[in-house]
């Protein structure tokens, strides 16, 4: 049986530079895979040591590790992510999430704090529920339940309804790339990611976390709205947000360039630890 290091590496199916700069750790969203990466990592390559992987029954990651009751919340996959983290001995690790993957990062982040950096958070949302008058997510409670439904009875048709509504208008390529992937996933797996993921509630965790963090927010996106995204911003400590122009939840593969020259500034800055 394999333990530690190697178990990790098989596990999460992770992909490692092995360069000698600076941990960049990439953490893919919902129903993706670490390939939606792969317009952004070759960027970095000279420059740091590259980390992709495969969250628990994504990708190419061992399905037997799939826990329904560590997995049920995003706290599982949190989880995950530290004992990732440990088994490499990774230290000053940049983690760069996108959208669920922000809020799984940020609570790898509170539960080791020294172990990172800074945080990267593409598309970030600490609950897609709207919570009147307070708080605006972008969907009411019937939204979810629609969408939870329609999960339940038509896979292949929430599938290309949620690719379309992530990849935004005029991505109809990307959409398709993500309405595989969605297909491909173990249907039990990705309904209950499906639940861990749109019926949580991060918000309470904004404040908790120590290091510094770039919000990245799209101007116009249908899964996390600019309100949400100045809302973690406004919560979280020591962040910058940046707005991008475009549309869309999935900057890295729409506008990587941007993404990129993004990634690279925030890097370069010298910000509070």
């Amino acid at each position: 049986m394999l333990h530690g290091e190697e178990a990790a590496r098989r596990r999460h199916a992770i992909t490692d530079s092995g360069g000698d700069g600076p941990v960049l750790l990439f953490a893919h969203g919902f129903g993706c895979d670490q390939q939606m990466w792969r317009l952004v990592v070759p960027a970095f390559a000279a420059t740091h040591r590259v980390i992709t992987f495969d969250h628990i029954g994504c990708g190419r990651s061992d399905v037997r590790a799939y826990d329904t009751v560590r997995h049920a919340s995003l706290r599982g996959y949190a989880d995950d992510v530290v004992a990732l983290i440990e088994a490499l001995d990774l230290h000053a690790v940049c983690l760069i999430g996108h959208s669920v993957s922000a809020m799984i990062g940020l609570q790898a982040s509170i539960q080791r704090p020294r172990r990172f950096d800074r945080l990267v958070l593409l598309g970030p949302s600490p609950r897609y529920l709207n919570d009147p008058p307070t708080y605006y997510g972008g969907f009411d409670p019937g939204d979810i339940a629609d969408l939870m439904d329609m999960l339940e009875r038509n896979l292949v048709g929430w599938a290309d309804f949620l690719a379309h509504t992530v990849a935004g208008p005029g991505a109809d390529t990307l959409a398709q790339e993500l309405k595989a992937s969605f297909c491909a996933a173990d249907p039990l797996i990705i309904r209950r990611f499906a639940r861990a993921t749109f019926l949580a509630d991060s918000r309470d965790d904004l404040p908790m976390v120590s290091v510094p963090s770039l919000v990245v927010q799209m101007a116009n996106d249908a899964v996390a709205p600019v309100d949400v995204g100045r809302y973690c911003h406004a919560r979280l400590p020591h962040s910058h947000y940046v707005e991008l122009p475009v549309s869309g939840h999935m900057p890295h593969l729409t506008h990587p360039d941007m993404t990129v020259q993004l990634i690279r500034e925030y890097l370069a800055l010298a910000v509070l630890a």
